[in-house]
């Protein structure tokens, strides 16, 4: 009779390999796309329509509007920072690589709080409606706000989470030059050249092999 036994068995190291490399390419696309995507959109929206309001000039109204880079460049400045940082994960290893992605996390976070801080800011308006109306105290009326800051803050918040996958799984990750690096394997002891042969030496010559060696 057969017996089945409640305990599993253990996975072996191969498997355990593979499923962490999975999971490594897998978070690689994943912040990849947030990354690049988030950059993208937060430079898209500072360069949209983020506030608009009324100016009183010469007895009348005046309505002026404001980009997102005229209220505030952070967020913009640091989605280009983020990119860089993005780039640079891939360039250093070990602690470097947890401190490129630790700055790629608060670039977007930094993105997000900008954003959401600039929605309701009129110091943009206000100093457009003091040189509108020549007084240094003219303020803005009716100040409305667009769409255009939380799709930045939601730029900043996909550049977040490119940095918080590569805090986590950014040691899984390939970086640049690995292929060039020695591995561990012995290498191939290089087969003796016959001086009699000159066609021999014309070949370790081009294998850029020192055929008079030894």
């Amino acid at each position: 009779m057969e017996y089945v036994t409640a305990v599993p068995h253990p996975r072996t190291d191969a498997a355990e390999s593979a499923a962490s490399s999975k999971n490594g390419r897998r978070s690689l696309a994943v912040a990849l796309l947030c990354g690049a995507a988030g950059a993208a959109i937060a430079l898209l929206a500072s360069r949209q329509e983020w506030c608009s309001g009324v100016a009183a000039v010469a007895g009348g109204k005046l309505p002026l509007t404001a980009k997102g880079s005229d209220v505030t460049g952070v967020p913009a400045a640091l989605a280009i920072v983020g990119l860089a940082a993005l780039v640079a994960v891939f360039a250093v290893r070990k602690v470097g690589r947890v401190l490129v992605a630790l700055l790629l996390a608060l670039s977007g976070a930094g993105a997000v709080a900008a954003a959401v801080l600039g929605a309701g800011d009129s110091a943009a308006l206000d100093e457009k409606a003091a040189q509108a109306a020549g007084d240094a105290s003219a303020t803005i009326h009716a100040l409305s706000s667009t769409a255009w800051p939380y799709v930045s803050a939601a730029g900043g918040a996909l550049i977040l989470i490119a940095g918080i996958l590569a805090v986590v799984y950014g040691a899984a990750w390939p970086s640049m030059g690995g292929r060039y690096e020695r591995s561990g394997a012995p290498r191939t002891r290089r087969k003796a050249v016959d001086p009699e042969r000159p066609e021999e030496l014309w070949k370790a010559l081009d294998r850029g092999e020192d055929p008079t060696g030894a």
